[in-house]
Formats: structure tokens, C-alpha cells, sequence
């Protein structure tokens, strides 16, 4: 009699056999195989700029330092729209000023920005007079630095044309551990492709089995089971449905403050 055994793996097994037990073989299936994440299509919407740092234009996705994670100054402030909830922290943006000749630098000069701190609301104003960032308007308030680059500081505001953009990064997705063994958190920086997190989950090497950890805020991510002494894995869902997995890359004796290197999106 043949049979058919499967196994729900990274990339899903089959043992297939014919009817007298021999010949067995595998087949494979990868359910998470999906092209690589190309760029949108332009939409128009319109850019400010406000003034800071590295270490504060990272504040709502928990990035530390924008400059030291090595996103540069050349990031944005998304209005909630893009923001989505933190979960568009790490997202890539090609943005160009346009249909004012007065404000946009001449030459039709493009900036890739990536997104690293939210724009919020402003309820006290109209949307199209200083509630700049209401829903649902998609909106960038970019770091002053960067905004330079394509217009004028006096403009204040101006007409812009983006599109997403295919994150390019050097080196593997990073993992930063803080908190304690019992509020573990992960930060989740560095991340190719989409640039977005919908999902993290991490593995141990012992005890703890495959496990879903929880949003915190931005790409902050937690959960209250035990990963102390482990080697750790873990996999990341990108938003265009993509997973990368970094099979244990923090050794059974990490500590909190450390930060890891995995594998990365193309």
C-alpha cells in the first residue's frame, strides 16, 4: 500500500513510497518562495521636515541611533496612514519634490528615505492646514538634513511623488536582546527587502519551541517565555510575505544588551 508522509518544516518535506515500501523519496514544497519585493508605483502626497538627531529620529520604531544602524540621516516621519501601528518602521521610500518650481531644488533630485519615527495627528488643525499628518493623508516629515536635498527650507511644505522601494542593506537582519528572563525584548533593525516586520518568532535549542512574539512598539518585539540559556533562532515574516530564518544565531550564553547578526533579505 503507498504512502505519503509529510513534514511541516521551513520548507515543507514529503516521503512519498510506493506500494511495497520501497523507492522512497522526497519532494519538497516551499510555501514561503514568493518574488523578490519590487518597487510600487508612484502616488503623489506631500513632505515637511523637522529638526533632531540620530538619536531621536528613530524614536517611535525603538531604533537607538539611526546613524550608528547605519539608516543615515536620509529618514522620515510617517504619518499614520504609513505608519500603520509600527509596522511600517523600516519601510524604504524613493520621494521627489515636484510641481513647485519655487521650493524643489531644479534637476528633479530623488531621496531614498527609510521610515523610523511616526508623524502624529493633529487633531487642533485641518488636515490640509497643518494637520499635516491626520488620517488618512499619507505624509513624510523628514529628517532636516535630508530634506534639504530636494527643497527649500522656507518652503515649509511641498508637493511630493513617492513610491516603496526595495530596501538595500549591508549585512545580515540584526537582533538586538534587552529586558530581563522574564520581559524579553528584541529589536529588529537592519532589515532588507520590504523593510517591514509583520511577524517574529523565536526558537531555542532545548526548551523553547517555535514561539510568536508580540509587538511591543515599532520593531520592538517581546514575550515572557523563558530564552535565557538557549541558543536562539528566529524567523522573520517581511510584509510582502516573505520569511528569512537565522538559524541560532545567538549562542546558549548571550546577554541582554548583545546584539546578533542573521540572515538577511535580498
Amino acid at each position: 500500500m503507498a504512502y505519503k508522509m509529510c513534514l511541516l518544516l521551513p520548507i515543507f518535506l514529503c516521503l512519498v513510497a510506493d506500494g511495497d515500501g520501497h523507492d522512497i523519496h522526497v519532494v519538497s514544497h516551499n510555501h514561503h518562495h514568493r518574488p523578490k519585493f519590487a518597487p510600487g508605483a508612484w502616488k503623489h502626497a506631500h513632505a515637511t521636515f523637522y529638526e533632531g538627531g540620530s538619536g531621536t529620529f528613530g524614536g517611535a520604531c525603538g531604533y537607538e541611533d539611526v546613524v550608528q544602524e547605519g539608516y543615515g540621516l536620509e529618514t522620515a516621519a510617517l504619518s499614520e496612514a504609513l505608519f500603520n501601528k509600527g509596522q511600517g518602521c523600516g519601510s524604504c521610500y524613493e520621494i521627489k519634490c515636484v510641481d513647485d518650481p519655487k521650493w524643489c531644488k531644479p534637476g528633479q533630485l530623488t531621496l531614498m528615505v527609510t521610515g523610523t519615527n511616526n508623524c502624529p495627528p493633529n487633531w487642533n488643525q485641518a488636515s490640509d492646514n497643518g494637520g499635516w499628518c491626520n488620517p488618512p493623508r499619507e505624509h513624510f516629515d523628514i529628517a532636516k538634513p535630508a530634506f534639504a536635498k530636494i527643497a527649500e527650507y522656507k518652503a515649509g511644505i511641498v508637493p511630493i511623488m513617492y513610491r516603496r522601494v526595495p530596501c538595500m542593506k549591508k549585512g545580515g537582519i540584526k537582533f538586538t536582546i534587552t529586558g530581563n528572563p522574564y520581559f524579553n525584548q528584541v529589536l529588529v533593525w537592519n532589515v532588507g527587502g520590504a523593510g517591514e516586520v509583520t511577524s517574529l518568532q523565536v526558537k531555542g535549542n532545548k526548551n523553547l519551541k517555535w514561539t510568536a512574539m508580540k509587538r511591543l512598539w515599532g520593531q520592538k518585539w517581546e514575550t515572557d517565555a523563558k530564552m535565557v540559556g538557549e541558543s536562539l533562532t528566529f524567523r522573520v515574516r517581511g510584509s510582502d510575505g516573505r520569511y528569512s530564518t537565522s538559524w541560532h544565531v545567538a549562542p546558549n550564553n548571550w546577554q541582554f544588551g548583545q546584539t546578533f547578526e542573521g540572515k538577511n533579505f535580498k
